[in-house]
């Protein structure tokens, strides 16, 4: 029997090193190769929930990620100016664990299944057979006329009063979700007009407006300086994976708005659909070809309707035509809660 083909993975992120820990799991030879180095903070809201937390537990790695001091996520509440909503609980719980240990961990993982990770390490040759695309999202300065951007921090004294919070505003929204040991992640997606730009630091955009719930919620908040990172040009429009050349997955292939808290489970996911064509592939089973079709086919089917729910959802919170009454009202609607989560699942 021939040796399996080599697999290449062109970044480290969640996507990545899933991919690579599944191929692994099944003894097909994987390097990837990761631009930054291990731990490091990233933009992020560091929720999990949905099909992801299904692939973690199929790994094996659910009682590791709980041992490195993930905890279970249950209620989430949304705001949206001054009036607070009830507090809910999730259709199914979510889990929590900071990018700073997971990416770190599953880097572990891979390495400790045989993979070969070159940390500190760019891609320098063209794209091609056996090379897989998830070094993170295409950066796009100007979309429709707004620059969006991230931002994120750990803090602590904060106290919220769900696992999750969703503070949303007229030009973004913030996301609080509790971790271990007392911290809280801080994450918030922002967007400028292309001509505007912004003297505020990072950690007063995080903090909301004076006067917001957010405000007072962050008001006594320590940041931690070392964890805050930043991310520009991002892009929210739902790209398919057919449109697509080589092999993509995580925000290499689209980003959903961070909004439905669904990004990480979308990187988990679209890495468990690209590995049985991988390894028939790296078997001598399917030409590469295959391999892409089969991959693309399968994420644009689980990520279309997701993607175009997510957008809609995100237009519809940030829409300054629709006054803050009709938001509170479709927020306080069971109903609505209910069908907005399970159409961006």
């Amino acid at each position: 029997m021939a040796a399996p083909k080599p697999i290449q993975i062109i970044g480290g992120g969640l996507a990545g090193l899933t991919l690579g820990i599944a191929l692994r799991k099944r003894e097909i030879p994987v390097t990837i190769f990761e631009a930054g180095n291990y731990p490091r903070h990233r933009v992020c809201g560091e929720f999990v929930s949905g099909h992801g937390l299904e692939i973690i537990n199929a790994l094996g790695l659910k009682d590791k990620f709980l041992d490195a001091g993930a905890i279970e996520a249950r209620s989430s509440t949304f705001f949206s100016g001054k009036p607070g909503l009830p507090v809910r609980q999730l259709p199914s719980p979510a889990l929590c664990l900071s990018r700073f240990v997971m990416d770190k961990l599953l880097a572990d993982e891979f390495q400790n299944l045989g993979g070969e990770l070159r940390a500190g390490a760019r891609w320098q040759d063209e794209l091609g057979e056996g090379i897989v695309h998830a070094s993170g999202r295409k950066s796009q300065p100007v979309a429709n006329g707004w620059r969006w951007f991230g931002l994120k921090a750990h803090a602590r004294n904060v106290f919220p009063v769900a696992d999750l919070e969703m503070h949303v505003f007229k030009n973004g929204y913030v996301g609080i979700c509790k971790l271990a040991a007392g911290e809280v992640n801080v994450c918030g997606l922002f967007r400028r007009n292309g001509s505007e730009s912004s003297q505020s630091h990072g950690f007063d955009l995080l903090r909301g407006n004076p006067g917001t719930i957010l405000h007072e919620r962050l008001a006594h908040a320590e940041f931690d300086e070392k964890s805050f990172c930043s991310v520009a040009g991002l892009s929210l429009k739902p790209h398919r994976a057919s449109e697509k050349s080589e092999v993509c997955i995580g925000d290499a292939l689209t980003m959903i708005p961070p909004v439905t808290g669904n990004g990480m489970s979308l990187a988990f996911e679209s890495a468990q659909l690209a590995v049985e064509p991988l390894a028939a592939f790296s078997r001598g089973e399917i030409a590469w070809n295959d391999a892409r079709e089969k991959i693309a086919r399968a994420c644009d089917e689980q990520f279309s309707r997701r993607l175009r729910w997510a957008s809609r959802l995100q237009q519809f919170l940030l829409s300054s035509s629709l006054p803050n009454p009709i938001k509170i009202f479709a927020a306080r609607s069971d109903w609505f809660w209910q069908f907005a989560f399970e159409r961006t699942r």
